[in-house]
């Protein structure tokens, strides 16, 4: 199947479409049908034609109601479900005004009725397109209903496992029930500074708004937090404190942060419990007080606490826990310090065995008691006090085992010494008699006596536990206030940051007190919020100019009046108490009486007569009356309380002294807070003279007077609203409840809020968002310049009724529904755009199919054809064949039956024909001689008849002839005289004539050949004829010889048979010794064959050998080089650790440099007291002798404490130990510092010592030095004949008496100067090639020196093994040496060359960029002046003019600098020949004598001035050596020094000052220098620290500074790039190393100072140019967005772009550039600049929901695109820069790659290797889809994901450290700048000085 994927996804299924496709042959008709797959299954896609008339409907407005007009087939709605509250459908057919039913068909598959209201008709809410759900802020969502705010939160808490969501101005948060990672530093880091919208919401997120909206608007802050209990209340309270405590950090050293942190753990264990709902349950309410000082740093907190749960103390329910202490005492019992508290387990007290549920799943109460210790201590609370509050909480639960004995019905007693009251009264330190007797007594005073009455056992239990809970109660105040004192600030505060952690609302089903209380506060709450939110609406509708009206929603102030006013409910349960016999009925009573039946808040339950109900703004609930008015009026006996007064445990009466004054346990406690001064805070302080009256006042009564001040502290700070909703009862992680969420949203105030949008204008568009969004539903024409008209214009024509929408200032407010209509209109225009591509794209498919599929069938036809056609043949073959076999087997039976019978036949033929033969032979024999007879007479007969015949015959012919020749004669006669006769005579001639012809040719051409022959056959006879003579005479002579040679053959013959009879004797003895010779050979042979079978054996195990330890030499090889790789790897590694442990020690070591200034000035702020006439010093001598001096590292630091003075004895204790403080620290860091130090120094040495050992080989001289020495004669014969020509002159000089010769303008002079001028140029010439000759040979040193580096080992080894091979040709090898120098000097020119030739196009290359950007900056400038007016563009006409003129003048001064500086040359050089002349003439005269000097006359001659040979060196005094570091540091420019002048000149400048002082060994002013310049460039990086251009410089500087140390230090590792004349130059009397460990870690201070600059620049570029900027424009739409706006994608003026972030790239290399910083450096800081960029962009990637989708991803790769194009083209691609961006690449591609399959996350897991498994996860749950044709990725998919990546072994932290900084290196870059030439510009006032 063929699949399309469109930029959609089609609401409902396309329909199969089938297709025939019909194949034609000859032979054949094959008919194939197919059905097209649909592409995108979903839901059907609505007929194009449909979607256009309904397009075309909304679009020129039907008049019916926007919102019935939704309700049409496949709308989806919500309706009422009783288990899920509400459950999805979709209608099935349109609706139509005055329906009574909705035909729906649920999600899953079922359909139904659903019957409308007969009364309201009110139809089912809508749902929400998919493309809004799972937004960030409910807000945004165009339907604002309960269904999908649940919804909303469903998606975003099950499917995404994000647990915050804002609604408006409230930050939703859900209990996770699980650890997150999502609340650490980085993540802290990552909220900071950043705007609330532009974020995923998170409590960090509303606590730096909090934090923002402080420090701008400068009023205080609260952010309240409410939910029930179990919903998260205290943990989002606590991350808020932290980011606070992170954030602002605190203004002192004493770690107020950590104070406020520390309180929380102490706050838990007294204040909180396990109860059914929650582990970690807050019994109370707290409202912290966080304050700020003038510059927003953390100085003091204050607490104040509300309605403690004290009732907890004495009883809790199933399933539920005391409070947290009781529990870690008891778990912490076996301690040696708590035995005397005689503790054992929960199990043994009453007061915590209660519950059943002694032990929390996952908590270890010991080991949380040790926190709590620690804590406590960190607030100050000392250990004695410690074991106070330990012993009062033990005593609480021994006096809970307490147990009494009833006498009577009316009394009681305490068993007689009863052990737990004797150890409470051991612990209390109280008598036993006494406390024993006040248990069971009451005293009863009346006006005139006091009676002493006793109490029945329930009295005295009720007594024991009121008193158990006062104690408690007290002990929690006194915690509280010494926790305040610790978190008091000591300085002024200027504002503050409250944090309300406060109960929400509650209903059980039995509601007592607490709940009342706990209920009534949340009214109070719910009230100030609801006008909160109505405030803000009416504020952004004035701000917008928008006509408004009053929302009509619910105030709760009738049910607070029902609560707190006049004979209210609160009045009339105080009034009770105070009656002598009140009882809770009777208290029910009034109530009934007073509000019943007149309050419609107020009911009374059908069944009970002691309840009553109240409506809040949640919902009803029933109270009951018991227990009300013992619970308030918290009554405790008096005597007991005297008892524990009387204490002699110090702790205990301290509880209870001036209880009187002291507010209850509910009350506020103001002390240590400083309010702001314009609002003030009204403290709740006890009127004089009314401490009795306050002591009596009711809890109830305390309750609303705290609560009363909380409100007015609310009222005067800016709320912010975090609502915790518990998703389940049952504590699951991740599991939502739908009706515990709606029950908890209802209450908290959410909906609320959704209500009051909802009934305005809810969703609000800027009007350029709106036309990005909406363009597609415009014409073009209807697009104007003017974007607020096009708006207006296009809305009038989409939505009719002008109320659903109002045009503001810069935005466009609509009604809810409005944006989602808009969105279907949009939709359906997009379908129907997209059911036309679809049908062109499947119509194309559909031919490319069919021609594709026929083609195919038409070659499976021919192949089929083809194939059968071949069977076919193969048959006729087969056929043939078998027929052929048949025939000759046929024929040979045949045959042979046939020779059988024939051979038969012919037997009896043969007998058969002798007989008829012989019968017929007889027969013919008779016949025969009767033959012969008639033949004779037959004869006879026929030739008598024969002869007259014949007779007869003859006289007919010749009469006929005679007859027929006459006629013939007359033919010929007629035929005669015609022409016709001749041609054919003719003819027949020619013919023959021809064939003759033919004949004698042939016959001529056999006659020459028989000639031929003939000749040739004579010649052969004459040959032979010759040789036969020849052998005739040879046989001649040969007949002598032979008759001479018999004589001869018979003495041969008698000397033949002699010697045949040696031979035979010879014969035998050669057979004896060939006998031996066969046997000597085959011993030899066998013995050889043994031999070689040795040898063989040999050869193997020897091969065997070799090859073993060849293998073997391989594997150590390789295991020594990989282990070599890994060590140093590993070294490598080691090494940058320890440089970067190294570098932030350093950091850290300048952070506390600096603050050691700071506090050291503000101590001299502090002390000093101006007296009358004081003159005030220079402020350079001044700053410089407050500086420390820099002798040594080590010495730095133990001098500190030395230098500093005490003017003041008042501060001396404070100060004195915050500088041993500081002492202590920098010791311990300059001892850690020099550690790291020597390790470092000592892996260097291996280091230096290891390539000291590579280059221990001798060079091997070759072809170049050859062409060195020949270049040097060369030179030295030039040299030699230039001093020839200067002798002669002078001698031609010196022979010229007249006085006109030498006068100036003479020819002598003229030619002399001409002479002088062409030497000059010789000598210049040959400079030049001295020089180039010079940079050849280094060049091919460095060429040469990395080969000999790579093959060391082989190259030597196999030199030298040809060396032993060739001892005897030593030629040859040297032949072979310098063969192989001359390839490497001639691969070495080739490689100069090539390189010369890179940079060469390189230069061009960049002049070619410069003139195109220069191209491209006038085309703008020239764009941006066409639209400017007329006016304007002259003006910017002129600017540009002046900018262009500007620069030509500065490069024209350059251009003439250079001019001055080669004039200056020239002179010196002629100045030096001049002076060379002028030595010779006084060596000549020095030769004349006396006399002729007497006798010559005296002539003036012109002297010149003899001009000085610098030795790269200046002079200045002692005393001008601050003003020195004035003019050349302090004051300084850079912008100036680096246009003007040659880089790194103040460096030059410093060395060759140090230069002199070490030339004049003056160890007092190196040092000085020295000192002075660190300490100034300090001082200048202190005080312009935050501009880029002052920070670059000096890195700079202070590096070119340091590798001038290095360069003329005189070490051998750092002259090898020196010319002899630099090598002259070098140190010859100080060892600098010192100093320069000194340079290089203040070298590394301003590197870091520099990343920090770069960091604050580009930080808020990153985001808006990488993530937020359109690059491409088009590509992601604007999704509608919520009351918190988002930064626009759209580039405004004020916004950065990715050519804003290229800009500032550009900026800072060109700077860097100018300056003349290291290119290596230059690569270092570059790719710090891209892991900033990297790592922010993907932080804010991780943590924006919106950003995460698949149109964004393409904008991320484009902008990662332009940066790497900008590496490329500033040649920075090696400096590891791309690499830092790999992780947000992946993370670009991993939201474009496909997101369904297994491959496709098997796909993912090896693509994104530099991503952790957090990372991964998190992009893929924020993926949101921009369009509703996009798909959301499935759960079970990241499921997949996190099990693939399960054994990954990665780092669990979610966001990348972008703050790290990675360690610097300063690689060593010699200058090849000489000293001497070095010109000192008087533009820099250091005329003081002079060169030497």
């Amino acid at each position: 199947m063929t699949s399309v994927v469109l930029l959609g996804k089609p609401e409902r299924e396309i329909p199969k479409l089938p297709y025939e496709i019909v194949y034609t042959n000859t032979r054949d008709m094959e008919i194939c049908s197919m059905e097209i797959e649909p592409i995108l299954p979903g839901k059907e896609i609505p007929a194009a034609s449909e979607s256009a008339e309904n397009l075309c409907c909304w679009r020129y407005g039907m008049e019916i109601d926007v919102l019935e007009y939704m309700y049409v087939k496949y709308a989806r709605v919500w309706i009422p479900d009783p288990e899920e509250v509400w459950k999805s459908a979709e209608l099935l057919k349109d609706y139509k005004p005055g329906d009574k039913v909705l035909q729906l068909r649920l999600e899953e598959g079922k359909d139904l009725e659903y019957s409308l209201d007969p009364k309201t008709k009110e139809l089912p809410p809508l749902r929400n397109p998919d493309i809004l759900v799972g937004e960030n802020d409910l807000t945004a969502l165009s339907y604002l209903h309960e269904p999908a705010v649940l919804h909303n939160l469903k998606v975003r808490f099950i499917d995404s496992k994000l647990i915050y969501t804002y609604c408006g101005i409230v930050l939703v948060a859900i209990n996770p029930y699980e650890q997150l990672p999502i609340y650490g530093e980085d993540i802290i880091n990552a909220y900071s500074g950043q705007n609330m919208g532009d974020m995923d919401p998170h409590i960090f997120a509303v606590a730096e708004e909090a934090y923002k909206q402080m420090a701008r608007d400068e009023r205080n802050q609260s952010i309240i937090v409410s939910g029930e209990s179990g919903a998260g209340k205290t943990v989002s309270a606590k991350y808020a404190m932290r980011y606070f405590a992170t954030v602002s950090g605190s203004a002192s050293e004493a770690n107020v942060e950590e104070k406020v942190l520390a309180s929380n753990p102490i706050m838990e264990s007294i204040g909180n419990a396990k109860t059914t709902r929650n582990d970690n349950s807050s019994r109370f309410g707290k409202y912290i007080e966080i304050g700020f000082d003038k510059r927003y740093r953390i100085i003091g907190a204050n607490m104040r606490t509300y309605l403690l749960e004290k009732s907890r103390v004495v009883f809790q329910a199933e399933e539920e826990r005391n409070y947290h202490i009781f529990y870690q005492l008891c778990a912490s019992a076996a301690l040696p310090e708590f035995k005397t508290l005689r503790l054992g387990s929960a199990n043994y007290f009453h007061y915590t065995k209660q519950g059943g549920s002694p032990v929390i799943d996952g908590v270890d109460d010991a080991k949380e008691m040790v926190n709590t210790r620690q804590a406590c201590t960190l607030l100050g609370i000392s250990d004695s006090y410690q074991m106070g509050i330990f012993r009062i909480l033990a005593g609480i639960l021994h006096l809970g085992n307490v147990e009494f004995a009833s006498r009577d019905s009316d009394s009681c007693t305490v068993p007689t010494k009863h052990e737990p009251l004797i150890i409470f009264c051991d612990l209390m330190g109280v008598e036993y008699e006494e406390m024993a007797h006040w248990l069971c007594h009451r005293k009863l005073a009346t006006a005139t006596e006091t009676y002493i009455k006793p109490i029945s056992k329930l009295h005295a239990i009720n007594a024991r536990d009121a008193l158990a809970k006062h104690i408690y109660a007290n002990l929690f105040n006194w915690i509280v206030d010494h926790v305040n004192k610790a978190l008091h600030a000591t300085v002024k505060q200027h504002s503050f940051i409250g944090v309300l952690d406060i109960y929400g609302f509650e209903t059980f089903e039995i509601n007592s007190f607490e709940q009342f209380c706990i209920n009534y506060a949340n009214e109070k709450l719910q009230q100030q919020f609801n006008m909160h939110v109505f405030k803000l609406e009416q504020e952004e509708y004035m701000k917008e100019q928008i006509p408004w009206t009053l929302i009509d929603f619910y105030d709760n102030q009738p049910c607070i009046n029902l609560i707190e006013a006049k004979m209210g409910i609160l009045d009339l349960l105080d009034e009770e108490c105070k009656m002598p016999k009140g009882s809770d009925d009777s208290w029910a009573q009034k109530l009934y009486n007073t509000h019943l039946n007149k309050c419609a808040l107020f009911e009374k339950p059908r069944l009970s007569n002691k309840a009553f109900i109240i409506k809040h703004f949640a919902d009803k609930v029933e109270y009951q009356c018991e227990g009300f008015l013992e619970k308030n009026k918290d009554t405790v006996y008096e005597e007991q309380i005297k008892v524990l007064k009387s204490s002699k445990f110090k702790l205990l009466p301290e509880l209870f002294q001036d209880e009187e004054k002291v507010l209850s346990p509910t009350s506020a406690t103001p002390s240590g807070r400083v309010p702001l001064s314009r609002m003030p805070i009204k403290p709740a302080k006890a009127r004089p003279g009314q401490a009795s009256k306050e002591h009596k006042k009711t809890v109830g009564h305390q309750f609303r007077n705290s609560l009363h001040l909380l409100m007015e502290t609310l009222n005067a700070t800016t709320p912010h609203y975090v609502r915790c909703i518990k998703p389940n009862d049952f504590k699951f992680p991740f599991t939502f409840d739908e009706k515990r969420a709606v029950q908890q949203l209802r209450a908290c105030g959410v909906l609320e809020t959704i209500r009051i949008s909802a009934a305005g204008f809810p969703s609000r568009w800027t009007y350029q968002e709106f036309f990005s969004r909406y363009r597609v539903l415009m014409k073009q024409r209807d697009v104007l310049g003017d974007r607020k008209q096009t708006c207006k214009n296009v809305l009038e024509k989409l939505i009719q009724d002008k109320d659903k929408y109002q045009f503001g200032k810069t935005k466009i407010f609509f009604r809810a529904g409005q944006v989602a209509y808009l969105e279907k209109i949009r939709a359906d225009k997009l379908r129907a755009a997209c059911i036309r591509i679809q049908k062109t794209i499947r119509g194309w498919l559909m031919r490319k199919k069919y021609v594709r599929m026929r083609k195919a069938a038409i070659t499976i036809q021919r192949h089929v054809r083809g194939y059968q056609a071949r069977c076919y043949a193969k048959f006729l073959r087969r056929t043939r064949a078998a027929i052929t076999i048949q025939k000759f087997q046929r024929m040979y039976v045949v045959r042979k039956r046939y020779q059988c019978m024939r051979d038969a036949t012919i037997a009896l033929q043969a007998l058969l024909r002798g007989y008829m033969v012989r019968n017929k032979y007889q027969m013919m024999l008779r016949e025969h001689k009767s033959v012969v007879i008639q033949k004779h007479v037959r004869g006879w007969l026929a030739r008598r008849r024969y002869g007259r015949t014949l007779r007869a015959i003859v006289y007919l012919q010749c009469c006929y002839r005679r007859m027929m020749a006459k006629r013939e004669l007359k033919k010929l006669k007629i035929e005669a005289r015609s022409v016709e006769r001749y041609k054919k005579l003719h003819i027949g001639l020619e013919n023959k004539i021809m064939q003759l012809q033919r004949k004698i040719d042939e016959q001529n051409k056999e006659y020459k050949s028989l000639l031929e022959k003939m000749s040739s056959l004579e010649i052969t006879y004459s040959t032979e004829t010759e040789k036969l003579r020849s052998d005739v005479e040879r046989l001649r002579m040969s007949e002598e010889e032979a008759k001479n040679a018999t004589n001869r053959v018979i003495s041969l013959q008698e000397e033949i048979a002699k010697l045949r009879r040696e031979l035979h004797q010879t014969q035998s003895e050669k057979k004896s010794i060939e006998e031996w010779a066969d046997k000597y050979k085959h011993e030899t042979e066998q013995l050889v064959s043994e031999l070689k079978e040795q040898n063989s054996l040999l050869k193997t195990e020897k091969e065997e050998l070799n090859r073993r330890i060849h293998d073997q030499a391989r594997e150590i090889t390789e295991s020594m080089e990989k282990k070599l790789v890994e060590e140093t790897k590993q070294l490598e590694l080691d090494l940058n650790d320890e440089r970067l442990r190294y570098q932030n020690l350093l950091n850290e070591f300048s952070r506390l440099e600096e603050r050691y200034d700071d506090l050291k000035d503000e101590m001299n702020l502090m002390v000093s007291i101006p007296k009358p006439g004081h003159k005030r010093t220079d402020s350079t001598h001044s700053s410089n002798e407050s500086e420390y001096t820099f002798s040594s590292e080590i010495t730095e630091a133990e001098d500190l404490p030395l230098r500093m003075e005490e003017p003041s004895e008042k501060k001396a204790p404070l100060d004195m130990s915050l500088f041993l403080k500081l002492q202590k620290r920098v010791s311990e860091l300059e001892q850690e510092k020099q550690s790291l130090q020597d390790e470092l120094d000592r892996k260097e040495e291996q280091a230096l010592r290891a390539k000291a050992k590579e280059e221990e080989r001798p060079p091997i001289r070759g072809a170049e030095l050859e062409y060195e020495s020949l270049k040097r004669q060369e030179l030295e014969s030039e040299n030699k004949k230039l001093k020839n020509e200067l002798n002669e002159l002078q001698k031609a000089l010196t022979e010229t008496r007249a006085p006109e010769v030498t006068a100036p303008g003479a020819p002598a002079y003229r030619v002399l100067l001409d002479q002088l001028t062409s030497v000059s140029e010789e000598l210049e010439v040959r400079k030049e090639e001295v020089l180039i000759l010079r940079s050849q040979l280094v060049s091919q040193k460095e060429a040469i020196q990395p080969k000999e580096d790579k093959n060391t080992m082989t190259d030597a080894t196999i030199l030298l093994e040809d060396v032993q091979k060739m001892k005897d040709k030593g030629e040859i090898a040297q032949a072979y040496i310098g063969l192989k120098e001359t390839n490497r000097l001639l691969e070495s020119q080739l490689q100069s060359q090539k390189k010369s030739h890179e940079n060469e196009l390189e230069s061009l290359r960049g002049e070619i960029q410069s003139l195109k950007e220069e191209n491209n900056r006038q085309q703008q400038l020239l764009a941006q002046n066409l639209q400017l007016p007329p006016e304007a563009r002259i003006e910017a006409s002129l600017q540009h003019e002046i900018t262009r003129l500007t620069n030509e003048n500065l490069d024209l001064m350059e251009q003439l600098e250079k001019q001055d500086k080669t004039v200056r040359k020239l002179k010196k050089q002629l100045k030096v020949f001049a002076k060379k002349i002028g030595e010779l003439e006084v060596g000549q005269m020095e030769n004349i004598s006396p006399g002729q000097i007497i006798d010559e006359p005296i002539r003036p001659v012109n002297i010149p001035r003899k001009e000085k040979d610098f030795q790269g060196m200046l002079e200045y005094k002692k005393e001008d050596e601050q003003k020195l570091v004035k003019n050349l540091i302090l004051e300084l420019k850079p912008r100036g020094v680096a246009v003007n002048l040659i880089p790194g000149l103040p460096a030059y400048i410093l060395f060759m000052c140090v230069r002199h002082a070490d030339y004049l060994n003056d160890d007092q002013k190196v040092r000085s220098l020295l000192t002075s310049t660190i300490n100034g460039i300090k001082k200048v990086l202190k005080k312009r620290g935050d501009d880029f251009e002052t920070v670059s410089f000096w890195l700079s500087n202070t590096c070119r500074f340091l590798h001038c140390l290095k360069q003329y230090s005189g070490e051998e590792g750092f002259m090898k790039h020196n010319t002899p004349r630099q090598n002259e130059h070098c140190l010859t009397n100080f060892d600098l190393a010192e100093y320069r460990q000194v340079l290089s870690d203040l070298a590394i201070q301003i590197y870091q100072q520099l990343v920090r600059v770069l960091e604050n620049i580009l930080q808020p570029m990153i985001v808006s140019g990488m993530l937020e900027h359109e690059t491409i424009q088009g590509v992601s739409g604007v999704k509608p967005t919520g009351l918190r706006k988002r930064t626009s994608s759209i580039a405004d003026e004020g916004t950065y772009t990715l050519d804003s972030i290229i800009r500032q790239l550009n900026s800072f290399h060109s700077v860097m550039c100018q300056h003349g910083m290291d290119p290596e450096l230059i690569k270092q800081v570059v790719k710090q600049m891209f892991y900033i960029i990297g790592a922010v962009t993907l932080n804010n990637l991780l943590l924006r929901k919106d950003m995460c989708s698949w149109s964004k991803g393409m904008q991320i790769r484009y902008n990662v695109s332009q940066l790497e194009e900008w590496l490329r083209d500033k040649n920075l691609m090696n400096s590891g820069a791309k690499e830092t961006l790999e992780p947000l690449i992946q993370a670009a591609q991993l939201l474009q790659v496909k997101k369904k399959t297994d491959e496709d996350a098997e796909a993912i897991c090896s693509m994104c290797n530099a991503l952790t498994t957090a990372q991964i996860v998190k992009v893929l749950n924020l993926y949101t889809p921009v369009n509703e044709f996009e798909e959301r990725v499935l759960v079970s998919f990241i499921r997949t994901i996190q099990v693939r990546l399960r054994d990954r072994k990665d780092s669990p932290q979610l966001l990348m450290d972008a703050k790290h900084i990675f360690p610097v290196t300063f690689p060593f870059n010699p200058s090849s700048l000489a000293l001497e030439t070095i010109q000192i510009p008087a533009s820099l006032g250091l005329g003081f000085i002079s060169r030497v």
